[in-house]
């Protein structure tokens, strides 16, 4: 790789601002180049009052490039353009057709868009088309996505996944939960796009594993939950390594006041592309309420479950989710559970399992809140309702994605109707609010819910899963570690390369 062509190509990108407003080169920039220092205050002019508890975005002093109906009028390189006809992508969403045009142009941006509305494509695209026709070096990404959990870091990888090959760029995936070595190995082989959550790329660059001063295109996915979560320092420990005149983006359902952290420090002159306050408002999704006594919660909840169709139950512990799925088991219906005190490989197996129908109602904690995309999931429960509107709002966004329908079903009993009526009016929603009992038929109007079949049942893995020992294989001798890094390096790239 040319480094030294790499560099100036994005300084290029970081100072050509007079030549990318009149649509120059494809990586040119509209930003004044960045500034190393820590935080920047400037230019953000007089901020109008905050809306529900966000911060108020901030001014951009150079004008955004206007938004593009297609792909087609985007600057894009032609094998990006085949291959979203290959994926059935014919038109950009909103955000996607508001942000692009910027982004291509090397302007920071911060986006704002609710559950389901297409901001991977909008950074990820992107971020392929300005590193596509690079090389890296062993342990030094060009570009970095930055996501709060492992099943976002997972969906964003499997969405990006056909577009870094058809541009040959090869992806690698750092989370918790894992094997580290495994992934150590990816970046020792040269990945050029990174998707990590904070505390696993943070454990690789303390065992100098992976160096993030080469990577010039940065995103952050739901930052607002990385703040929730507790990972801003580690946050912006990482992003104080990437290069301090790159290209950084911030995408999320919702922002609050925590990332405005990030905003001021990390972002220049950024393209603000913003949806309602709430950021929930979603014409295709129904809002239902739906008040129960408590003694009658349990039955009307499994006979939600019990519907034709896949439903997402939300939960507020570990614990409940767990008891919940048992009883789900018991009383027929095709339960499983997802929370984080399950390893990764059966978090990974559970969401594959409902994905194929193997599964119908996937019993969760807020770990699935977030970067889980389902086609056809058409009803979110939450049996525990939320005690946060952003959270109400990415349960929510579970369904209803794309363009879909799809309803949310809160059970709320009388002690959390007050709560409950905050909330909604927090979330900009106005839900339809309905008095129920088990075996009522408004209850199954709204949800489908019907009796369950009574049968148990057992969720087994696929066969394939299984693992496979036969008694000759007891005592032998462990394959010697190059013979076993070997076919390890090469499945992390054969979908990429």
């Amino acid at each position: 790789m040319n480094r030294t062509r790499t560099n100036d190509r994005f300084d290029r990108a970081r100072n050509g601002s007079a030549d990318a407003g009149k649509g120059g080169s494809r990586f040119g920039s509209q930003a004044p180049r960045r500034s190393a220092g820590p935080a920047r205050s400037g230019g953000y002019g007089r901020r109008p009052a905050a809306v529900q508890g966000e911060f108020a975005l901030p001014r951009t002093i150079t004008p955004a490039l206007p938004a593009v109906e297609g792909f087609a009028d985007l600057d894009m390189p032609e094998q990006l353009l085949a291959e979203l006809g290959r994926q059935g992508v014919t038109a950009p969403f909103p955000i996607q057709g508001a942000t692009l045009p910027n982004s291509l142009a090397g302007r920071d941006v911060l986006g704002r868009g609710r559950t389901g509305s297409g901001k991977t494509l909008a950074f990820g695209l992107a971020l392929l088309a300005r590193t596509a026709g690079q090389r890296a070096e062993p342990r030094q990404p060009l570009g970095l996505i930055l996501v709060p959990t492992r099943e976002l870091a997972q969906q964003v990888t499997d969405a990006l996944t056909p577009y870094a090959r058809s541009v040959r760029l090869r992806l690698a995936t750092v989370v918790g939960g894992m094997p580290i070595g495994r992934q150590a190995g990816a970046l020792r082989g040269g990945a050029e796009v990174v998707v990590a959550t904070p505390g696993r790329l943070k454990d690789l660059i303390d065992r100098g594993d992976c160096r993030l001063n080469h990577v010039g295109v940065t995103v952050l996915d739901e930052a607002d939950q990385m703040a929730d979560m507790g990972f801003m320092p580690q946050v912006t420990a990482l992003l104080d390594q990437v290069r301090p005149e790159g290209q950084r983006m911030l995408f999320s359902a919702t922002l609050d006041r925590n990332v405005d952290l990030l905003v001021r420090r990390y972002l220049t002159d950024p393209v603000v592309h913003s949806v309602d306050p709430s950021a929930g408002a979603v014409t295709t999704m129904e809002h239902h309420v739906l008040h129960v006594h408590g003694a009658d919660k349990h039955a009307a909840t499994t006979e939600i479950a019990a519907r034709d169709g896949r439903v997402i139950m939300f939960l507020d512990t570990k614990h409940a989710v767990d008891r919940l799925t048992q009883d789900l088991l018991n009383s027929g219906v095709r339960a499983a559970a997802l929370h984080g005190g399950k390893s990764q490989p059966q978090r990974t197996r559970t969401l594959a399992q409902f994905k194929t129908g193997h599964v119908t109602v996937l019993v969760a904690t807020n770990v699935a809140a977030r970067g889980i995309h389902v086609d056809n999931l058409d009803l979110v429960v939450n049996v525990d309702p939320p005690t946060d509107h952003k959270d109400y709002l990415h349960r929510g966004g579970r369904t209803a994605r794309a363009g879909e329908s799809g309803s949310v079903v809160t059970l709320v009993t009388p002690s959390q109707r007050r709560g409950m009526v905050r909330l909604m009016a927090d979330a900009g929603i106005r839900p339809q609010t309905t008095q129920i009992r088990a075996g009522d038929e408004a209850l199954s109007r709204i949800t489908g819910a019907q009796a369950p079949s009574g049968i148990p049942v057992v969720i087994t893995a696929p066969v394939a899963e299984r693992p496979r020992r036969s008694a000759s294989s007891r005592g032998r001798r462990r394959p010697s570690s190059a013979t076993r890094r070997a076919p390890v390096r090469q499945s992390v790239f054969d979908a990429v390369a």
